[in-house]
């Protein structure tokens, strides 16, 4: 194993709302709130088991054409270069979603274009 989800990340208008319901309906709890509204919420254990975390990503406006929902993932068995070098070689591609360069992650396409990023840190395979 190489590569597992971590996290899948919702564009919305309002998280907290949606941190209420989804932490009812998992039995999530509230993990980290960022100073632009966003929420990161998960498993009582937090990031990093073997459920991912759902980050509610505050949007006023839904970015037409763009999908609400990608994933993040992270190398298990390498370190963030290695698994960039393979999943460029299994035919993703660099996506360039105004980032500035200086992020901690690596934001990609899939072969159909849908975006994901491939995050720093190695989590264990489990």
């Amino acid at each position: 194993m190489a590569c597992r989800i971590s996290e899948l990340v919702l564009g919305c208008r309002d998280p907290e709302v949606l941190a209420r319901f989804w932490c009812e309906v998992l039995d999530f709890v509230v993990l980290d709130r960022e100073a632009d509204g966003s929420l990161e919420i998960g498993p009582r254990e937090g990031f990093g088991g073997p459920q991912p975390t759902i980050i509610l990503s505050r949007r006023d406006k839904p970015e037409q054409g763009k999908p609400r929902l990608h994933i993040d993932v992270n190398a298990t068995d390498r370190d963030q270069d290695a698994e960039l070098e393979r999943l460029l070689k299994l035919g993703a591609r660099p996506a360039d979603i105004g980032q500035t360069g200086e992020e901690p992650w690596h934001v990609l396409a899939d072969p159909e274009g849908n975006e994901f990023c491939l995050l720093k840190a190695r989590l264990n395979p489990l």
